[in-house]
C-alpha cells in the first residue's frame, strides 16, 4: 500500500493534568513484564526483542480523551481507514536499557474466535496505531521512537525516521499498524508512553 504521510502527529493536545492522571491511575495497578503476541496466540516473553512494562486499562475516559485525534488523523492523512473499535489501552514503561526492538502492530491474520478473545475483535485486524507521550522529553534520554519507511524507497534496505515531534509531553503519533518501528533503548530516565491500537475488518 503506498501512502503519502506514513505517520501523522499532533503536538501537545493532551492537556499535561490528563497525562498525569494516566500515569497515576497506571501506577495503581501491578505492572508486567511486556511480551510479544505470536502468530496471535497467546502473549510469550522475548527479551531479546522487547524490554518493557506495562499495565493495561479499559476506562473510557481516556478512550473519550485519544479517539477524536485517531478519527482526524485518519482523515487528514487520507488513509480513510474503517475501524470501530479499540483494544486495551497499554500504559507502558521504559525505564535504564528497556526498549522495544523492530516490529509492526499488525498480525498476520484477524482475530480469531477464541475464548480468551472479545467478541468485538474477531475477524478484525490493527489498522491503527497511537502513541502518546505521557513523560516530558527532559524526564529522560534515549527512547526514541523510529519508523522503518521500507517501503518509501525501494533503493534503500531502510530509510529511518525518528518521531521528534512527539518528545513534547501529551503530543501524539498515529499511524498504519503495519508500518514498522521500535523504541530505542532508554540510556537515563524513564520514558512513559499510551498505546491504543485501533481495529476493523481485514482490508479488500
Amino acid at each position: 500500500m503506498n501512502l503519502k504521510d506514513y505517520y501523522y502527529y499532533f503536538k501537545s493536545v493532551i492537556p499535561e493534568r490528563i497525562c498525569d492522571d494516566i500515569v497515576k491511575y497506571g501506577n495503581q495497578i501491578k505492572s508486567e513484564k511486556a511480551g510479544i503476541d505470536h502468530n496471535n496466540s497467546g502473549t510469550e516473553l522475548d527479551l531479546k526483542r522487547r524490554n518493557s512494562n506495562i499495565v493495561w486499562t479499559s476506562d473510557r475516559w481516556i478512550y473519550k480523551e485519544i479517539q477524536p485525534y485517531i478519527h482526524e488523523a485518519n482523515k487528514r492523512a487520507g488513509w480513510n481507514f474503517k475501524w470501530d473499535y479499540c483494544e486495551p489501552c497499554q500504559i507502558t514503561t521504559y525505564g535504564k536499557d528497556q526498549y522495544y526492538d523492530w516490529h509492526c502492530d499488525s498480525w498476520p491474520e484477524p482475530y480469531k474466535q477464541d475464548k480468551k478473545v472479545s467478541s468485538a475483535f474477531q475477524g478484525k485486524i490493527r489498522k491503527l496505531s497511537v502513541t502518546v507521550s505521557l513523560s516530558d522529553s527532559n524526564d529522560y534520554e534515549g527512547g526514541e521512537l523510529e519508523f522503518d519507511l521500507r517501503n518509501k524507497n525501494p533503493d534503500e534496505t531502510k530509510n529511518l525516521v525518528k518521531c521528534k515531534e512527539i518528545l513534547p509531553k501529551g503530543s501524539l503519533v498515529v499511524f498504519p499498524s503495519f508500518l514498522w518501528h521500535r523504541v530505542c533503548p532508554v540510556k537515563t530516565g524513564i520514558r512513559k508512553s499510551l498505546v491504543i491500537w485501533s481495529l476493523g475488518y481485514p482490508f479488500i
